[in-house]
């Protein structure tokens, strides 16, 4: 059981100030803004066909699942198995999400939860501000290397450290990829282009994922209800568990981490968890864990409604 953070522990925001701004840092601001502006006018300049949305629907869910589903339940919390074959491949679909290698995220992750809302969380909205947490952390060059002894665990597979080395040539396949496809599909006589393809697979697909995926650092942790005393900000918002697969369930995942299901109650939809069922079912993924009885029982006893404006931990209460 992952114990609740007293609630003494919540006091005004305070520590050390923020790294400095660097070349890089605007380099990286300038590239996320040039991608934004490119998804915009690419869907201006080339048009759309319900095709091209399809497989912007189509890359964004999957995308989405090997985030929560993989680089999330899966490298950071192991609150499921699989074999090494699937291990890679899963690697493999979640890097295509334009988010750094697993072992990356998985460590920054694992470092969120033992800082939550602390000075030392690098994407708490609390201590940081909302660009911060939502794009910033993940721009800034001071979170360009994760603290790998967090990741002892999985550092000594060879194919994920070369995932991580080369994280960006994957999504440079998958965009090589969409514009075969559409460029294929229009010399087959249907209704689309590579460029068309290109815009709506790659650039629209990855733009919303990216945004998606961030609510949860940036919203989950002002807006939403707090079943559970965790002694952070994080809260359940049922609308970002719709557009995040069940990612939004989030005051649930920071009371019980170890869980693979993050919508503890059957009406909280939790996309990710069915899928992982499904796979279980035909022994893709085994050993899925679930919510313990007494964490359940503790959040119907106590519930305190939120939409109320939230507070920081101090680094002396992680």
């Amino acid at each position: 059981m992952v114990p609740a953070m007293p609630s003494s522990a919540v006091a005004a925001p305070s520590g050390p100030p923020r790294a400095p701004t660097t070349w890089v840092d605007v380099l990286r601001i300038v590239v996320l803004v040039l991608f934004h502006l490119g998804a915009v006018l690419g869907v201006i300049r080339f048009g759309w066909s319900w095709i091209a949305v399809a497989v912007c629907v189509g890359l964004y869910l999957v995308r989405m699942f090997a985030i929560t589903g993989i680089y999330h339940r899966y490298f950071s919390h192991r609150t499921f198995r699989t074999n090494r074959f699937w291990q890679f491949v899963f690697a493999v679909a979640g890097c295509s999400a334009m988010q750094k290698g697993p072992l990356w995220w998985a460590a920054h992750h694992r470092h969120h939860h033992r800082t939550s809302d602390t000075p030392e969380d690098v994407h708490s909205p609390v201590q940081h501000g909302l660009w911060q947490s939502h794009f910033g952390w993940f721009l800034s060059s001071a979170t360009g290397h994760a603290d790998r002894t967090l990741m002892r665990d999985f550092q000594d597979y060879p194919e994920l450290r070369w995932i991580d080395r080369w994280h960006l040539m994957i999504p440079l396949a998958l965009a090589i990829g969409c514009f075969a496809l559409g460029s294929g599909l229009r010399h087959a006589g249907v209704d689309t282009s590579g460029m068309q393809m290109l815009v709506w697979g790659f650039f629209v697909s990855t733009a919303l994922l990216a945004n998606g995926t961030y609510t949860i650092n940036s919203l989950s942790h002002r807006f939403g209800c707090q079943r559970y005393d965790t002694g952070d900000t994080s809260r359940n918002n049922w609308l970002l568990a719709l557009i995040t697969l069940g990612e939004g369930w989030h005051n649930n995942h920071h009371r019980y981490p170890a869980s693979t299901r993050q919508g503890f109650r059957w009406w909280e939809i939790d996309v990710t968890y069915y899928v992982l069922r499904a796979m279980s079912a035909v022994r893709i993924v085994h050993d899925l864990k679930p919510v313990p009885v007494a964490i359940v029982a503790e959040g119907s006893v106590r519930r305190r409604v939120a939409f109320v404006r939230p507070q920081a931990r101090t680094s002396d209460a992680a």
